[in-house]
């Protein structure tokens, strides 16, 4: 797909957040209250406070969502068709469908972010300093964090009920010896639009946006949940300090 994009300056940029209503193992936590405010409401936020995207869009089935979203101040100027609101559908899909909206309006962005509704710890910098990676040698720059624990020394049960090492080669060997891995943080994915239709969010030529361990939390689970309640605490701790 090719696209006529503006090479004018200011760029005309856009976030996306995607926010489907059928979440499974946490109903509903889209719009769940985390310290007295819908989880959505903190991506959204940090969006607008940014002060990088001409238009900030959540892209939703879900009428509740939708509302919320607004309320927030941001714009659902669609619905999302029910095909791409299953727990099946991938990131590209959605942020491809709510492109092509765009595009079709008449004005094609220029680059495009999507960000998650689950990341309340993601910063206003966290998305400038993505932002500033991109450029003629990059085609995404997505968020990332190190695994707490050499991946090369993993271990797992056998269908035979034994223990093994994942990469034998490896077990033996010091951490400081091993290549340190990283891994996608799930909260944010810069892209020029044409990229967003052409390239792999993590080709060869994709850059990741180390963030701290402490800042990162699957949500999943209502474990997870809970996790991500004692890290807002210790978050909102240290800037009281400040």
């Amino acid at each position: 797909m090719t696209l006529n994009t503006s090479t004018a300056t200011p760029l005309y940029r856009v976030a996306i957040i995607p926010a489907r209503g059928g979440s499974q193992r946490i109903p509903r936590k889209n719009i769940r209250l985390l310290d007295g405010k819908p989880l959505i409401a903190y991506s959204i936020k940090t969006a607008i406070t940014s002060g990088l995207f001409d238009r900030i869009i959540v892209s939703t089935d879900d009428a509740e969502i939708a509302d919320v979203a607004r309320q927030c101040g941001a714009e659902t100027p669609f619905m999302r068709p029910t095909n791409l609101a299953d727990h099946m559908t991938g990131t590209t899909p959605v942020m491809q469908h709510a492109l092509r909206y765009l595009i079709n309006e008449g004005r094609t962005p220029d680059q495009a972010c999507l960000i998650y509704a689950t990341c309340p710890t993601l910063t206003p910098e966290d998305l400038q300093q993505g932002l500033a990676q991109l450029d003629q040698n990059t085609t995404f720059c997505f968020s990332a964090t190190t695994f707490a624990f050499p991946i090369q020394r993993a271990l797992h049960v056998q269908e035979s009920g034994e223990l093994a090492p994942m990469f034998p080669e490896h077990i033996g060997k010091r951490s400081q010896d091993l290549v340190e891995a990283i891994h996608d943080a799930g909260q944010f994915y810069w892209a020029s639009t044409q990229d967003w239709f052409d390239e792999e969010i993590f080709g060869p030529k994709s850059k990741p946006l180390l963030l701290p361990r402490h800042r990162i939390q699957d949500l999943d689970t209502e474990e997870d949940w809970l996790r991500l309640t004692q890290i807002m605490r210790l978050k909102q701790s240290a800037d009281t300090k400040r």
